[in-house]
């Protein structure tokens, strides 16, 4: 699956969404990619993660024990990708603002591990769950997502290997622009409006 299939099959999806949006990360945008509606078709989902392991397999020389996602935007593609890859797949939950195992999931102590994300923004959310795995004993060798927003831009703290990568403008709640500032803003994610 190509970056073009994958933003064509987004579209077909409605997944990606135009209009006036409140990222996690509190930053502001035109554009807002509900990874959810596109992930809702199971045979959708396993093509790209399918294409996402390929590219993963050709980029990270270590090799991979455990794949870990933060939820709730990352249990689906990391689950899909643990599948492709053959590997456990588990999730870090957050409880009052901190990312943390539930549901009986451990990471073992050295585990070479693969971060999950459905998209990557800013890195926020990617560098907080692979702090959290790191505190259980993870040795997180890469990350991956199927949309990289900021092009390559976005540090999560290990290499970072998207199948689509776009330059997705984000602005600052004091720095919005003025044609969005018109426009009430929705936050559609997981974190909800503070």
């Amino acid at each position: 699956m190509t970056e073009d299939e994958l933003l064509e099959e987004m579209r077909g999806a409605g997944a990606l969404l135009e209009g006036h949006f409140v990222l996690s990360s509190g930053q502001h945008s035109s554009a807002y990619l509900q990874c959810a509606r596109f992930l809702m078709d199971a045979r959708r989902a396993e093509r790209a993660c399918a294409a996402l392991a390929q590219k993963v397999t050709d980029q990270v020389e270590s090799a991979i024990d455990l794949v870990f996602s933060p939820a709730m935007g990352g249990v689906v593609v990391g689950h899909e990708m643990g599948r492709q890859l053959e590997k456990p797949a588990i999730f870090f939950e957050r409880v009052e603002g901190e990312f943390v195992l539930r549901r009986g999931f451990e990471i073992p102590s050295g585990a070479r591990c693969l971060m999950v994300e459905d998209v990557v923004t800013t890195g926020l959310s990617s560098r907080e769950c692979i702090a959290a795995a790191h505190d259980h004993g993870a040795d997180v060798v890469a990350g991956c997502c199927l949309i990289d927003r900021s092009d390559g831009k976005a540090d999560i703290g290990v290499p970072l290997v998207a199948l689509a990568a776009f330059d997705i403008p984000t602005f600052a709640p004091d720095q919005v622009p003025a044609e969005l500032q018109d426009i009430p803003a929705i936050k559609p994610g997981s974190r909800g409006l503070k």
